[in-house]
């Protein structure tokens, strides 16, 4: 893919404030992106050892910035885990590494891919845009934030199941058009 890492921050920058933000999917993403406290890292590489070793480097640089600097990390790899079920196997890497970098319970891991698919779920599933995003990416969280903002919400639990509603209301086809929208 040939798109400048500029471009590609703009669209995930478009991508969080239309659909994730815009759409309230996480309630918890408004504030550090109002603060500017989002990191945008954009790995170029096709190679999942270079990835590994981004995603290495995303962890360590999290955890040494101040929560005021650094809220949370997006690790945009555009070209790198296209492949919906590769993506899938890598998360595996993903989370073995975190154990070896001592980070557990510490810092976690989401996952989005443009082909997210939850499993027992129809590929055309409405639902499956909750972790559709316009490239795949890694997002390391604080483990500590991510507590704090679930004990402050009215009903943490029930995100999940409103997003269902909410994006099988909106269908696949204005979800796919928001997407393609948000990568002109």
């Amino acid at each position: 893919m040939d798109i400048p890492n500029e471009k590609i921050i703009v669209h995930t920058r478009r991508w969080i404030e239309h659909l994730v933000i815009g759409q309230n999917l996480c309630p918890f993403a408004k504030v550090p992106f109002g603060k500017g406290t989002i990191r945008f890292q954009v790995v170029a590489s096709t190679n999942e050892d270079e990835l590994a070793q981004a995603l290495l480097g995303a962890m360590a640089y999290l955890y040494e910035q101040p929560p005021s600097e650094v809220e949370t990390t997006l690790l945009i790899h555009p070209n790198c885990l296209t492949d919906f079920e590769a993506y899938l196997d890598f998360l595996a890497v993903a989370d073995y590494l975190l154990v070896e970098a001592g980070l557990e319970g510490i810092l976690q891991i989401a996952s989005f891919h443009p082909d997210y698919q939850f499993e027992d779920t129809d590929p055309d599933d409405p639902a499956n845009y909750s972790n559709r995003s316009p490239y795949p990416m890694l997002h390391l969280l604080r483990e500590e934030s991510v507590t704090q903002a679930v004990a402050l919400h009215p009903d943490a639990e029930g995100i999940p199941a409103r997003n269902i509603a909410r994006l099988r209301e909106l269908g696949g086809e204005v979800l796919q058009t928001l997407i393609e929208e948000i990568k002109k």
